[in-house]
């Protein structure tokens, strides 16, 4: 019985260290994206942990999205008085906004294509970028009726509680995996400054 409980883990073990050793550029199979990328993601610190809370605004039905700026947490609504709480990153000063928007598209990792302004404002973008490890996406996307903010993964677990994006509402991979399970297209996102 012990040989059988060692084998996944060895087996983990060796994917995990495979996987360190790959450079950025090397990463467009199945570690990249896909069901082995959303495994691995599960071992990544969590930066801000996800926990049910105690939730007091019956203004908010079951199934909605907050996202408190100021808090920097968004909260995902269950009903009979709780609420799942995640650390989110949201826009820095001059890309803060708030107001209701519906969640139009879910991909899972999703494609990058700069919006036009973000490009203006950073010429060295790339126009697109493949989902995967390396995209600034993440694992997950929600997308924000047709403006172009989103809800989404992150490779930069550190900026999870910080003021960084520009508009966007980044999360763990880990944690827009498990958001992502949860909403369903047309679900209501109400930002508050």
């Amino acid at each position: 019985m012990r040989h059988m409980t060692k084998a996944p883990t060895i087996v983990l073990s060796l994917s995990l260290a495979v996987a360190a050793l790959l450079p950025s550029a090397a990463l467009s199979g199945p570690l990249d994206s896909g069901p082995l990328a959303d495994f691995l993601t599960l071992f990544r610190q969590q930066a801000i942990p996800k926990q049910l809370v105690v939730w007091r605004h019956p203004e908010y039905k079951p199934g909605t999205v907050i996202v408190s700026t100021r808090e920097r947490r968004l909260y995902y609504v269950l009903g009979g008085g709780r609420a799942i709480e995640y650390g989110v990153g949201v826009g820095r000063e001059g890309f803060t906004w708030s107001g209701v928007k519906t969640v139009s598209r879910k991909r899972e990792w999703p494609d990058w294509r700069p919006p036009a302004p973000m490009l203006k404002r950073r010429p060295d973008l790339p126009r697109h970028m493949a989902g995967g490890i390396e995209n600034p996406l993440g694992a997950r996307a929600l997308y924000l009726g047709s403006s172009d903010y989103r809800i989404h993964g992150s490779n930069e677990p550190d900026t999870i509680g910080a003021a960084v994006s520009s508009g966007c509402i980044r999360m763990t991979n880990n944690d827009v995996i498990d958001l992502y399970t949860r909403v369903k297209v047309g679900t209501k996102v109400v930002v508050l400054k």
